[in-house]
């Protein structure tokens, strides 16, 4: 302790720290960042003990993030107004703001996520239309190229690669249909090698499904897409149940990804889809802007157009299809519920975030101030209080023939506080007109994420599974292989 030297203190209590050296192993960097500012410094690890050398001063909203390139560094950044972020390079000497030279331009609706730096060769995860894509950079002539896959909707991950001076870059690849699959690509061959596979212990054939890309007409002329899955055997007349669910909040992207869970549903006949509705980053940030504060409604919109075209193209009816989300997700399931319940056979809300209004009006809530940025703040904006008041859920249920609806909390929840669907499910309850059941489950022993133990959360999921059998009518049928039935009813 005595030979220990304090290179740098971070005083700011907002800010986040993290150190880290190179694959190079020329530099270490020190970043700083909170939720939409960051900031680096650099020294050489060559040079363990010498001051830390700014690279641009924080600066609220400013984000960039760097990627060695021998003697440059690639970095990632929002800088001049490049909301879906753009690639800019600077000499690893010097690498201060004001050398930056930019490398591959901003484009408004592709999102880069990541860079990857290589001896020959950079490589980038981005999306545009809703779509992961990565694009190889040749340092050298410039020449770029994207990895194809065949199926329509896919999710992608570059994996940690721990050598710069190589042409093989790893990645990761899944789709609704397809389990994770971890490939190394040649980037100057551009040859791909398949390493692994997940298992799935119960046996799985890609074959028997197909995943499809579709486009939904919003209201306002914006195309929505949808991921969904379906089993082969499944037809497409009409007649198929639907489980469609939506998030559309903070950014966050719903990727279409593998999940043995859904295959329960999708091999009774289920159609699974994922509305990709504006409040992700799905279609760039604009996607997200558009769905936030003042324009929040589109969020909510978005999801009845896409429930709206599954039904044009056929894939289910209007009183098959089991709209589910939870958290924020929840939030939307609570405004769709009063906005288009002729829309849905049925409504899973899980923790759900349907007292909007009264949460955001209440300061000394500990989550309620960081959330503002998000809802808007009703307590300084009037504007803001008319737009929470037009959607919030509790606030806006009314003599409706509501859908049925199971609404799930936990008891433990610091989040959603379990009172918020208790109040809603009252109102719910006290206000509906028809006869359809509204249901409420709360589990005494979880928090925001469900129960902890690994066979607790399947069983929160079959209950969840059974609600949906129940509402589109199969509570007695059992899979398309005759195995593993399911009692709906007295899982109810």
């Amino acid at each position: 302790p005595e030979n220990d030297r304090l290179i740098y203190e971070e005083t700011d209590p907002g800010f986040f720290m993290n150190v880290g050296g190179t694959r190079s192993n020329e530099w270490i960097m020190v970043g700083i960042n909170d939720h939409e500012t960051s900031e680096y410094r650099i020294m050489s690890a060559s040079e363990p003990f010498a001051e830390p050398k700014l690279v641009s001063a924080r600066e609220t909203g400013l984000q960039y993030d760097l990627e060695e390139g021998g003697d440059i560094f690639f970095i990632l950044t929002n800088a001049d107004g490049a909301k879906d972020f753009k690639i800019m390079t600077a000499p690893a000497s010097d690498p201060v703001r004001a050398n930056w030279q930019e490398l591959v331009p901003h484009e408004a609706g592709r999102l880069i996520l990541s860079v990857i730096g290589f001896k020959d060769h950079m490589v980038r995860l981005e999306r545009k239309e809703g779509l992961p894509r990565i694009v190889v950079h040749d340092r050298k002539s410039g020449e770029e190229h994207l990895i194809s896959f065949d199926e329509e909707a896919f999710s992608l991950g570059l994996s940690g690669s721990y050598e710069y001076d190589t042409e093989i870059m790893r990645f990761s690849y899944s789709s609704m249909t397809t389990p994770a699959q971890i490939f190394d690509y040649n980037m100057r061959t551009r040859e791909r090698v398949l390493l692994k596979t997940q298992e799935v212990p119960s046996g799985h054939d890609p074959d028997h499904y197909v995943t499809r890309r579709l486009m939904a007409p919003a209201a306002d002329g914006e195309l929505v897409p949808i991921s969904l899955i379906h089993h082969r055997d499944t037809p497409l007349d009409g007649s198929a149940p639907c489980l469609l669910y939506g998030y559309g909040s903070y950014g966050i992207t719903v990727p279409a990804a593998f999940n043995t869970n859904l295959f329960s549903l999708v091999d009774r006949g289920f159609v699974y889809a994922i509305a990709h509705v504006r409040g992700g980053k799905d279609k760039g940030y604009g996607w997200y802007d558009d769905g936030k504060r003042t324009h929040k409604m589109n969020t909510f919109t978005d999801f009845v157009a896409v429930a709206h075209h599954l039904v044009a193209e056929r894939y289910t009816q209007h009183d098959r299809i089991l709209a589910q989300g939870g958290s924020a997700g929840g939030l939307l399931m609570g405004t769709i519920a009063n906005m288009a319940p002729e829309c849905f056979g049925g409504i899973v809300a899980e923790v759900p975030f349907v007292d909007v209004l009264t949460t955001m009006l209440d300061a000394t809530l500990p989550l309620t101030p960081p959330e503002w940025p998000e809802w808007g703040n009703p307590i300084a904006s009037e504007e803001d209080y008319r737009t929470i008041a037009a959607y919030s859920p509790y606030d806006n249920v009314a003599a409706l023939d509501y859908p049925p609806i199971l609404a799930l909390a936990g008891l433990t929840d610091p989040r959603v506080t379990y009172w918020e669907p208790a109040k809603w499910v009252a109102r719910l309850r006290d206000r509906k007109t028809g006869d359809n059941p509204v249901l409420f489950k709360i589990n005494m022993d979880s928090g925001h994420a469900g129960a902890s133990g690994r066979f607790s959360r399947l069983e929160e999921i079959a209950f969840t599974y059974a609600f949906a059998l129940k509402v589109a009518g199969k509570a007695d049928l059992a899979t398309t292989s005759g195995t593993h039935p399911l009692d709906a009813q007295r899982a109810l």
